[in-house]
């Protein structure tokens, strides 16, 4: 289980480490080009019942933790998905992952290679 700092909200918000990378790739594409947007998610069973929407800008303190120490497979649909939502009015809508078979891999800087995104 991963974790999501945001700002100086002193209540972390927990999600799943294979679902915190993909939204971490999105996340860091649109605040490189310096643009804001909502992240909305479904809380989990364990939380009151309810869900959540964040703002996010470039000026805002973010930081990202793995439980894993080694970094997750990407799945290009779940990816582009994220993506989508994030470039809408309603910004990103955390969603389950619909798994596929073509892979990305993550490179240190976030930028898609030739072969993969990483």
């Amino acid at each position: 289980m991963g974790t999501l700092y945001y700002g100086g909200e002193s209540t972390p918000v927990h999600i799943e480490d294979r679902a915190l990378a993909h939204l971490k790739v999105v996340i860091a594409t649109k605040l490189r080009r310096g643009e804001s947007f909502t992240v909305s998610w479904r809380h989990p069973d364990d939380q009151p019942r309810g869900r959540s929407t964040v703002w996010i800008h470039p000026s805002i303190p973010l930081r990202f933790v793995f439980d894993d120490p080694e970094p997750a497979q990407l799945s290009r649909t779940w990816v582009e998905e994220l993506a989508s939502s994030a470039n809408s009015s309603g910004g990103i809508l955390l969603i389950s992952e619909h798994f596929d078979t073509e892979a990305l891999d993550v490179v240190a800087d976030g930028q898609e290679s030739s072969a993969s995104l990483t």
